[in-house]
């Protein structure tokens, strides 16, 4: 059987104008679906460029990078925000969400930007409204949705849930979580790192998760370490 992979990247090499060596210099790194990745690595060392090439918001590389099967360097612009607003879910370190909206209005958000993503949610919760409440509801959020509070009076581990919501909502195939438990204690980051990972399981997406901190690589299929001391990881990752 043919391994399906969310992420699949060769001979990748990007570097800023006036860098003598590149940025970032990656062989062969595959995702497969339903799969999940550790990125990690000191400040500096290409964690958000590499964020930003994989969801297509950044160019100027030279190689490969397919998400779901569609290479980006052979998509127009117009067609590559399609593909981010279709296919990857974001979770955000400061989580960018709306505060004059409700919690249920900023998960529902993301399925504004595609249709695709709101035929999915409808499918599979009868309407938006009602499947944003049914992953709040599994992110432990019920408290929030019975006394109908508003996003700005919501703690930052509650935003976090919003956020990761707002990413899984309408089934993309991968979620990118850029260092989203940077302000939680160790108990509610191991936490919220379960939740998540079991709703993108059951959800059968893919996971890139960015932290500097190397003790939650446990929690993940595969581990990538980017910066000068790990060259030799960044070649491959098992299928």
């Amino acid at each position: 059987m043919t391994t399906v992979h969310s992420v699949e990247i060769e001979r990748l090499s990007f570097g800023w104008p006036g860098m003598t060596t590149p940025l970032l210099d990656i062989g062969q790194l595959r995702l497969e679906t339903g799969g999940s990745l550790f990125l990690r690595g000191p400040s500096g060392s290409g964690k958000s460029t590499l964020l930003n090439l994989i969801s297509g918001v950044q160019g100027g590389y030279s190689g490969s990078i397919s998400i779901c099967g569609e290479r980006l360097e052979t998509l127009s612009s117009h067609r590559r925000d399609q593909l981010r607003a279709d296919r990857i879910g974001l979770i955000f370190q400061q989580f960018n969400l709306l505060p004059w909206l409700s919690p249920v209005e900023n998960v529902a958000l993301a399925c504004r930007f595609s249709r695709r993503r709101r035929e999915q949610a409808q499918a599979r919760g009868g309407s938006v409204q009602q499947e944003a409440e049914r992953l709040l509801r599994e992110l432990g959020l019920d408290e929030v949705l019975k006394h109908r509070r508003k996003t700005s009076a919501l703690s930052i581990g509650q935003q976090q849930r919003v956020a990761a919501a707002r990413a899984l909502i309408g089934s993309p195939e991968l979620i990118i979580a850029d260092e989203p438990t940077s302000a939680l204690d160790t108990e509610h980051r191991d936490r919220f790192i379960d939740l998540l990972m079991e709703e993108a399981s059951a959800n059968g997406a893919a996971l890139l998760f960015v932290s500097h901190d190397p003790s939650l690589a446990g929690h993940f299929h595969h581990t990538l370490e980017l910066g000068a001391v790990a060259a030799d990881t960044k070649e491959a990752i098992p299928c």
